[in-house]
């Protein structure tokens, strides 16, 4: 069963050797990719999610709907030689919030509709997010409010499960997190959820879902998504303390067939992450500290050949991705902020990597494109790249494969995710 793994977290937990999952939270080609790759090359499940803004029925930012984005999973992994029941799909924050300046009538039928069409392709973890008010509400619902709709899309994709039968989906509910897309506001201190605001989120749930008769929908609720203290923001990353995550951590011991969902987990590294781990947050979002990565090795191929091709326009790359971005200003205006020189260099280097909205943009896939074909085969001078790419400085012997490169800087990351989930003994 591909859900095993998901479910075997809180048993191996109780158990006194926990471990986790690394979610891969990215719809680029090249990210999935190397998710893929490490899979196969480590063995065991990957996790790969989309979003609801990502990916929906409409095709989302992506211009993904459900089926789509499993027939790009599925195409890569048969290149890479990945089994099909070693990808585990998921959604996240499932609900209203593409269309939440609607109606809350138009916005959750919409949201049912978009549950369906997950569970008909092939998801089977998904996380329901009903918090967010639509027009006319408040902007946040109460855990009342929240639960009776998560339980609607509770229903919906159990009606798509009986449709098409298959492995039944679990589920992921809470919402203590920035919305998909990321928090609007300098974010320097975070407190973790308190304990008290997570237990009443868990008991509303399982009291909203068995009035609705869901009890065996709710028997698959794995995980409950909790803020551990953890996030970043466009200049600085909050890291992970886990002193303060103690009470949070100890419901568990109530819970013992819950575990915790951490979202935002980027950036934290080997130590704060396996902490995370061993102390219940066993499912790890990842994502822009995925594409992060690999921008970065995208913009220092664009330096290299700058310094190294004569016929190369300097700083090409860069320059088709900041016209683009000023043409363009919906993904990242009102999330950065300061004097206009502060905002370019956000715009390329922010940690909440805004930029990867533009990578499926034509100008953009022509410009790496050409980036690619022109360093394709060329040997690099080691000292290119120990000033630009010092990580690849073994790669100067050989000619380049640059698209190899790019998939092997992603790879870099995840296997930080890696090495952080490996089961282990407690205490």
């Amino acid at each position: 069963m591909m859900t095993s793994v998901l479910t075997e977290l809180a048993r191996s937990r109780r158990a006194g050797s926990p471990f986790g999952i690394s979610s891969v939270c990215s719809a680029h080609p090249l990210v999935l990719r190397a998710a893929i790759r490490n899979a196969v090359l480590h063995g065991g499940p990957v996790l790969i999610e989309a979003t609801c803004n990502q990916v929906n029925q409409f095709g989302g930012y992506t211009g993904m709907r459900p089926h789509d984005f499993v027939d790009l999973i599925e195409s890569i992994a048969a290149e890479e030689g990945l089994a099909r029941e070693n990808i585990l799909l998921g959604g996240d924050h499932l609900g209203p919030n593409p269309w939440r300046m609607e109606p809350a009538d138009v916005a959750m039928a919409r949201a049912e509709d978009m549950v369906a069409a997950y569970v008909e392709a092939g998801f089977r973890k998904l996380h329901l997010d009903t918090s967010m008010g639509c027009a006319g509400e408040p902007e946040a619902l109460d855990d009342m409010l929240t639960a009776t709709r998560a339980a609607r899309l509770a229903r919906a994709a159990e009606r798509a499960a009986d449709a098409v039968g298959g492995e039944r989906p679990v589920y992921v509910v809470g919402t203590e997190v920035p919305p998909p897309g990321g928090a609007h506001h300098v974010i320097t201190s975070l407190d973790p959820t308190r304990p008290e605001a997570a237990i009443r989120t868990i008991e509303i749930h399982r009291r909203i879902f068995a009035e609705a008769g869901l009890e065996d929908a709710l028997s698959r609720v794995i995980a409950v998504v909790v803020q551990p203290g953890v996030e970043f923001g466009n200049e600085n990353v909050v890291a992970y303390d886990r002193g303060k995550a103690q009470t949070l951590c100890a419901l568990l011991e109530s819970e013992s067939d819950l575990v915790f969902e951490a979202h935002s987990t980027d950036y934290q590294g080997a130590t704060a992450l396996g902490q995370l781990v061993d102390d219940g947050f066993a499912i790890l979002k990842v994502g822009p500290e995925l594409t992060f990565a690999l921008r970065e090795a995208l913009y220092g191929l664009d330096l290299i050949a700058s310094d190294l091709l004569p016929h190369y326009p300097p700083r090409n790359l860069m320059r088709v991705m900041e016209q683009l971005m000023l043409a363009d200003h919906s993904h990242w205006k009102g999330h950065y902020h300061g004097s206009e020189v502060q905002q370019r260099v956000q715009r390329h280097y922010s940690y909440s990597d805004r930029i990867r909205y533009y990578w499926n943009r034509p100008e953009a896939e022509q410009a790496v494109g050409h980036l690619i074909t022109e360093l394709n085969g060329v040997v690099v001078p080691a000292p290119l790249f120990r000033q630009y790419l010092p990580r690849f400085e073994s790669w100067s012997s050989r000619p380049l494969d640059p698209r190899q490169m790019l998939v092997a800087a992603v790879q870099h990351v995840l296997d930080i995710y890696r090495q952080s989930t490996q089961p282990r003994q407690s205490g």
